[in-house]
């Protein structure tokens, strides 16, 4: 039996907490829908959910479940996440506001500015653009970190420098030639941190927090560094293969730029209305951001990745955002265009799917949460698990389709 699923029957016995618990518009129309998908995602077998989502003015926050396998302690819609790949979006928008004050141009290659770092051809044919829109042809380093489980272990207390991390990558396979096509890499959110500091000369999340965190009040988003503490209310991180062991402790500079942050719920709306309102970008470059190129190449509908956020069809139209994962949290945080309906959702388990070719239970019940918060019953006509189509995630990481390697 794979080890998510032998996770799986462990911790279906832990109760849900007393379900969604509904903020300060209860009176809204799918309240009790709402309420009823989150509270079916324990239900299933998920440790702990917690979500917030917007429609207009109006904000519903919801948790279900527990927030730890070991004590009895209910999920609440308020705690800090990790939100893994989310961290792009906030990147991208930094390394687009240098573009909008013209200090960076999208097309730069990124050997101008790193010349160190990425010498040679490669830093003349790589574009500043195609580390957003990960069309580099650059290899992913976490591919290469995560090889097995005593590899998390080494990863969770040690400190990563930055450099060391695109070393890996760029002597990694390319995955393509720059600019032909769509390969998910971590390696390019870690360039475009060290692009932030050649352009500014200043460290990379400081100037994520000057110039987002701090204008917008995101008083519950950060980048940890090297503290492995996630700082405030929380829930355990549960990694299936290693069972009720907590990884919510964990030093994250393996992530940096591409994946450190941690947030709330409420905060990822936040940012995203304000981001899709304009109030981050001007019109022109936040166009260039949504413009995407293909994650599948062959099935160009299944949606597209922009400059740092994706676009996704849903039965109720395009929505866009990002996810993000990490050991032991997923997130994910998705929007209308026009920022008038959002929703952001994180669950405290990951890599449960590890050997199993067939959706899983958890990602069905989650899902079916997400599309209900995306697409109310007046858009949509039928909502069975087996109509419920399945949210693509770019972050999945090595060990989610395949057992990772035993030490």
């Amino acid at each position: 039996m794979a080890a998510g699923v032998m996770l799986a029957a462990t911790i279906a016995v832990v109760p849900a907490s007393a379900a969604a618990q509904p903020g300060p518009s209860a009176d809204r129309p799918d309240r009790a829908e709402l309420r009823a998908a989150l509270t079916a995602v324990p239900e299933a077998g998920v440790p702990g959910v917690l979500t917030e989502v917007r429609e207009g003015r109006h904000d519903w926050r919801g948790a279900a479940g527990q927030a730890y396998l070991t004590k009895p302690r209910p999920m609440q819609p308020q705690m800090r996440h990790r939100i893994g790949s989310i961290t792009k979006t906030f990147v991208a928008t930094t390394v687009l506001q240098l573009v909008d004050e013209g200090r960076l141009g999208l097309d730069d290659p990124i050997g101008t500015w790193l010349p160190d770092t990425v010498p040679g051809e490669r830093g003349d044919q790589v574009t500043v653009r195609m580390l957003l829109n990960h069309t580099s042809g650059i290899g992913n380093y976490t591919n290469a970190m995560i090889d097995s489980y005593a590899s998390i272990n080494q990863m969770q207390v040690t400190t990563y420098a930055p450099a060391d991390l695109v070393a890996t990558g760029l002597a990694m396979p390319p995955t393509g030639a720059p600019g032909a096509t769509f390969s998910y890499s971590n390696t390019n959110y870690v360039l475009a941190g060290l692009l932030i500091e050649a352009v500014t000369g200043n460290d990379a999340p400081a100037e994520v927090q000057r110039r987002i965190l701090r204008p917008l009040k995101l008083t519950g988003t950060s980048f940890p560094g090297t503290d492995p503490t996630i700082r405030g209310p929380h829930s355990g991180a549960y990694f299936a293969p290693f069972g009720a062991r907590d990884l919510s402790e964990f030093n994250m500079s393996w992530g940096w730029t591409a994946g450190e942050m941690i947030s709330t719920m409420a905060d990822l709306n936040t940012f995203f209305r304000a981001l899709l309102d304009g109030d981050l970008l001007s019109p022109a470059t936040l166009k260039q951001m949504l413009d995407g190129v293909p994650m599948l190449p062959g099935l160009p509908e299944a949606g597209t990745y922009g400059l740092g956020i994706y676009s996704l069809p849903t039965p109720c139209g395009e929505f866009v955002g990002h996810d993000g994962a990490v050991f032991g949290h997923l997130t994910y945080s998705l929007h209308r265009r026009d920022g008038t309906r959002q929703v952001s959702s994180g669950i405290n388990i990951s890599h449960y799917q590890v050997g199993l070719p067939d959706p899983h239970p958890f990602d069905i019940a989650w899902q079916t949460f997400l599309l209900t918060a995306m697409c109310p019953t007046s858009d949509v006509s039928s909502r069975s698990a087996e109509a419920v189509p399945q949210l693509p995630s770019v972050t999945r990481m090595p060990g989610n389709d395949a057992p990772v390697a035993a030490p």
